[in-house]
C-alpha cells in the first residue's frame, strides 16, 4: 500500500505558468499534475468508530469534500473528480439512498453561489436517466451557473459506473454505424473516448482511494489506465489538506513510464 512521505510538497513541486503543478522526473523531464480523482470511501465506519449515525458519517463526508476542493485550488488542479455515488449505491437500503440523494440536492443548494464566486466549473459525470426531476434540474443549473469558471472544474461522479458509462457510449458508437455516420474501422481509442462522459477532460494523473481498501470499484476504468494510484488507511471524513498533500507527494516521488522501459 503507497504511503505518503514526510517532505515538504512545496519543495517537490512548484507550480508552472499555467498554475499547475511540476516537478522534474528521473528522466530529466518535467511532470505535471493536472487531474486528482478521489474515491471517497469510509464515511459508515468513520461513524460507527465513534458512535455516530451513518447519516452522520456522510455529513462529515461531505466537509472533508468542501476541504479537498479548496485544497485543489490552492494546489492548481485543472481537474478535481470525486466519486459520490455509484450504480451499485443503489443496492443500499432505501432510507440511506434516500439521504444521499437529498445530500447531494444540499450541496448544490449550499454551495453553488460560493462555487460560482470561486470560480469552479461544475461538471456531473454518470447516468442520470433515474435520478428525479427536480435533481437534474438542479444539476443541470448547477453546469450552467457555472460554466464559465475556469478556475479548474468539479467533477462529481453521480450515480456513475465505469462500465456503465463504457456501455453507454459503446452503444452512442453503434447508433452513429447504424445511421451511415460512422464505419466501424474508424472507431479509435480516441473515437471511443470522445463519446465517454469525460470527453472534454484529461485522463486522471493520480487517483486516490481512503479506508484502507484497495480497489478502483468501477471508477474510471478507461480513464485510468496509466494513473498512479495511492491508497491511504484513513476513512474519508479524516481526508484532510495534510493527507491531500501527502499523496501528492508520492505521485511526485514516482517514475511514470507508460508502458516504456526503466530510464533509470
Amino acid at each position: 500500500m503507497s504511503k505518503p512521505s514526510g517532505k515538504s510538497q512545496a519543495s517537490l513541486s512548484p507550480l508552472a505558468k499555467d498554475g499547475t503543478l511540476i516537478t522534474a522526473d528521473k528522466g530529466g523531464g518535467q511532470r505535471r499534475l493536472r487531474h486528482v480523482a478521489i474515491i471517497m470511501d469510509g464515511n459508515g465506519r468513520w461513524a460507527k468508530a465513534r458512535g455516530l449515525s451513518r447519516e452522520q458519517g456522510h455529513k462529515a463526508g461531505v466537509e472533508a469534500a468542501r476541504e479537498t476542493m479548496r485544497v485543489a485550488k490552492d494546489l492548481g488542479l485543472s481537474h478535481l473528480t470525486l466519486y459520490s455515488f455509484s450504480t451499485e449505491n443503489w443496492q443500499r437500503p432505501d432510507w440511506e439512498v434516500s439521504y444521499l440523494m437529498q445530500l447531494m440536492k444540499g450541496f448544490i443548494e449550499k454551495d453553488l453561489q460560493k462555487l460560482v464566486q470561486e470560480n469552479i466549473r461544475v461538471r456531473v459525470i454518470g447516468d442520470r436517466q433515474n435520478l428525479s426531476a427536480d435533481l437534474r434540474q438542479m444539476i443541470e443549473r448547477a453546469e450552467y451557473e457555472t460554466r464559465e469558471n475556469d478556475a479548474y472544474v468539479l467533477q462529481i461522479a453521480f450515480n456513475y459506473g465505469a462500465r456503465d458509462e463504457i456501455v453507454r457510449a459503446a452503444r452512442q458508437l453503434a447508433e452513429q454505424v447504424a445511421a451511415g455516420v460512422l464505419k466501424p474501422e474508424q472507431i479509435s481509442e480516441g473515437t471511443l473516448a470522445s463519446v465517454l462522459d469525460t470527453s472534454d477532460a484529461p485522463d486522471p494523473d493520480l487517483v486516490i482511494r481512503t479506508s484502507g481498501e484497495m480497489r478502483i470499484s468501477n471508477f474510471l476504468l478507461w480513464q485510468s489506465a496509466y494513473s498512479e494510484f495511492v491508497f491511504l488507511q484513513q476513512y474519508w471524513p479524516d481526508f484532510d489538506d495534510r493527507a491531500f498533500r501527502g499523496a501528492v507527494e508520492t505521485y511526485f516521488e514516482r517514475e511514470r513510464r507508460f508502458g516504456g522501459r526503466d530510464r533509470g
